[in-house]
């Protein structure tokens, strides 16, 4: 399947943001677009493809280097 992504810099990142979406109108956001589907998945997919779906990239909080420790284990139970 070739589409174009909008400003999207991969397929993971589109569908993710397609899925925030998808929530957020399930959840009652009017929709930006016009689309001809009434399915919350492809308006979804519409208005991130058309650029209209604002996200920022966040960097992951980096793993405690305790975490495989027998003191890590403990704490969990």
């Amino acid at each position: 399947m070739t589409s174009k992504l909008g400003s999207i810099d991969s397929k993971f990142r589109y569908i993710i943001v397609a899925a925030k979406r998808t929530r957020q109108l399930q959840a009652g956001s009017k929709p930006m677009v016009s689309a001809q589907s009434r399915k919350f998945t492809r308006i979804a997919q519409e208005e991130v493809t058309s650029g209209l779906v604002k996200f920022d990239l966040t960097e992951e909080p980096k793993a405690s280097k305790k975490r495989g420790s027998k003191e890590g284990k403990e704490k969990g139970h």
